[in-house]
């Protein structure tokens, strides 16, 4: 399984040379199983695909695109991709507006429960109260892999409904506001990145966990 961060804050600093562009929002690309999954979209339709192109990724070979929530900074590249992959399955949560949807002429597959996307790639199902959003659920042979957005229904909640698919050995993405790090005691591998707030506390705390991110990562498990 490989993990690559495609759209995020910033550049990962050993990526700097090969012209990738930084911006608010994320994205990430799954590959497993001979499928490639896209998380998120980021902010910017133009800075999405030519992050991919630098990356070597071609977005007509993306099977399936998952979007964590509605806010545009995680979805606001959607639309640019789709006039370039008119096949790939969009799952969304059913809470998203319904102008939002409208939009969207590909597949769209409404998530509300847990459910199973592929092979090792399960979606924790719409989670949250005022701000509703999914994290993916990756089966590595260490551990489940978690991937959030932005983690606005609170890295608890997610980490919570990640448990039913097995024992949580990572999470990748998105922490916000998340300050109650006892909860991470015993994740082996930690990768904050895009709006976590407390980022350095995080460093500080789990320095062997830790692993910086930033467009152009690669992460690989098997």
């Amino acid at each position: 399984m490989k993990l690559t961060t495609i759209y995020d804050n910033e550049v990962y600093p050993e990526a700097s040379a090969t012209g990738l562009t930084s911006e608010w929002g994320f994205s990430c690309l799954i590959e497993v199983s001979g499928k490639r999954i896209l998380f998120d979209t980021g902010g910017d339709g133009s800075i999405l695909l030519r992050n991919m192109e630098r990356l070597g990724i071609d977005p007509e070979d993306l099977a399936t695109i998952v979007l964590s929530h509605e806010h545009w900074d995680h979805t606001g590249g959607l639309s640019d991709l789709l006039r370039t992959n008119r096949d790939a399955e969009v799952y969304l949560l059913t809470s998203f507006s319904e102008s939002f949807k409208n939009k969207i002429k590909n597949p769209v597959i409404e998530v509300r429960e847990p459910v199973k996307i592929c092979d090792r790639v399960h979606t924790t199902g719409e989670l949250g109260t005022s701000i509703k959003e999914q994290s993916l659920v990756l089966e590595t042979k260490i551990g489940m892999i978690v991937i959030t957005g932005c983690a606005h229904p609170g890295i608890g909640e997610i980490m919570g409904a990640a448990s039913g698919v097995g024992d949580i050995c990572g999470i990748i993405g998105g922490f916000h506001g998340f300050s109650d790090y006892r909860l991470l005691n015993g994740v082996k591998f930690l990768s904050p990145c895009h709006c976590t707030q407390h980022l350095s506390e995080i460093v500080s705390r789990f320095p062997d966990a830790y692993h910086k991110n930033g467009v152009g990562r690669v992460f690989t498990f098997e």
